[in-house]
């Protein structure tokens, strides 16, 4: 159950808090042990099946405020205080809160993020743990801030690339609907009592077009549906990686999905592994990153590594290693600087990576714009070829 609180603290009066809780005198309890007195608690009811917009709470922001205060001499509990004091959502801020009773209860503070997974993944966590034995939370924090940073770069010049082949998409799209679902029928009627035999492009234009009259219901269900279930399928990220991969099953397609899944792999190992993180148990944890066959060979891998053999040696015979990878491994093996060398595979492979977008969307922009300008010139000619018909056989 959700509490909603109002509570007096010491130093800044009258302060809202809002916290999950068994009870309200578990609520009780658990406010007065933060150090503040409480004047009212309300239950917040949650319906099911509520459309309200949950909060996320934004690791990268949290993580720099977080490493700013750290750095300017605040003790953790603090830096804390002031992050939950300057917060204004209330689930966020109970997030924050929940981390300083941990703390305040003895616990370790990689614990304390561990006990809420939906909100911290099991990387951060584990950058957090290995900060803990080195002493250094402030650079476990701007590691993973500079992961977080590259990665979305990353993925705007994905999205950067995709914006205008999607409208172009949507616009032509939009002109094609319009044309097939009211001019096309309209103009089926007017060459119902034409008296003439239609060009069969045209003849079967026309039919298109008094399916929609008859059926027009049934049509736009079934277009609603469709468009759900796209959707519904692009949010759920199993089933889209796996779309993707058979979308990518060209041999180009193929080397460049490749590249950009073990760019993501390599830059979260190396990171993983310049925080203090044995190798083993970083490629455990970026395991999740790799799709379920490459899953199954990092498992050899791993098998290989733990009974004695290189990494470089492991990782290429493992097929998870190209070329400049594997050359990149050999060199940090012998420097001692594995964990920089992964950064810089992952740099490479993202390089190329964006090269090939770039490269493609300059070649795909004009040909998908050509490909929706022929369409609609295909069904405007078939729209009005019998009057040009009618036309020339009166002259």
């Amino acid at each position: 159950m959700r509490f909603e609180i109002k509570a007096l603290h010491p130093r800044d009066g009258v302060v809202l808090r809002s916290l999950e809780a068994s009870s309200t005198d578990d609520a009780r309890m658990r406010i007065s042990a933060d150090g503040l007195e409480v004047i009212s608690i309300q239950q917040r009811w949650r319906y099911p099946g509520s459309l309200r917009r949950q909060v996320t709470f934004d690791i990268l922001q949290f993580s720099h405020e977080l490493r700013s205060l750290l750095d300017a001499g605040l003790s953790l509990i603090e830096a804390l205080g002031a992050l939950a004091r300057k917060e204004q959502t209330p689930e966020r801020r109970n997030v924050i809160d929940e981390l300083i009773r941990d703390l305040r209860e003895g616990k370790p503070f990689s614990m304390a993020v561990r006990a809420k997974t939906a909100t911290f993944p099991p990387l951060y966590v584990a950058l957090i743990s290995a900060s803990e034995r080195t002493g250094g939370l402030s650079e476990a924090l701007r590691r993973f801030i500079a992961y977080r940073e590259q990665m979305d770069i990353v993925r705007e010049r994905i999205k950067a690339g995709a914006i205008y082949p999607a409208l172009l998409v949507c616009v032509g799209g939009l002109v094609i609907a319009f044309l097939m679902i009211y001019v096309v029928p309209r103009f089926s009627r007017i060459y119902e009592d034409f008296g003439r035999d239609l060009p069969w492009m045209s003849k079967l234009l026309m039919q298109w077009g008094t399916l929609v009259q008859d059926h027009g219901a049934a049509l736009a269900i079934s277009l609603v549906l469709l468009v759900g279930g796209a959707i519904w399928t692009s949010r759920k990220q199993k089933l889209a990686a796996r779309l993707w991969r058979t979308l990518s099953s060209g041999s180009s397609l193929r080397h460049h999905y490749q590249a950009f899944v073990l760019a993501r792999f390599y830059r979260t190992l190396g990171m993983l592994v310049q925080s203090g993180i044995p190798i083993v148990g970083a490629l455990e944890l970026a395991r999740i990153l790799l799709d379920h066959e490459r899953q199954l060979s990092l498992d050899g891998a791993i098998s290989k590594i733990r009974a004695g053999a290189a990494l470089s040696a492991a990782m290429e015979e493992s097929g998870l290693a190209p070329a400049v990878a594997s050359d990149l491994l050999k060199v940090g093996e012998k420097s001692g600087d594995v964990g920089e060398k992964m950064i810089r595979i992952a740099d490479f492979l993202d390089d190329d990576t964006s090269r090939w977008i770039e490269w493609f969307v300059k070649l795909f922009e004009p040909l998908l714009m050509l490909g929706i300008g022929l369409f609609i010139a295909l069904i405007v000619v078939l729209l009005y070829l019998p009057i040009f018909e009618l036309a020339g056989s009166l002259q």
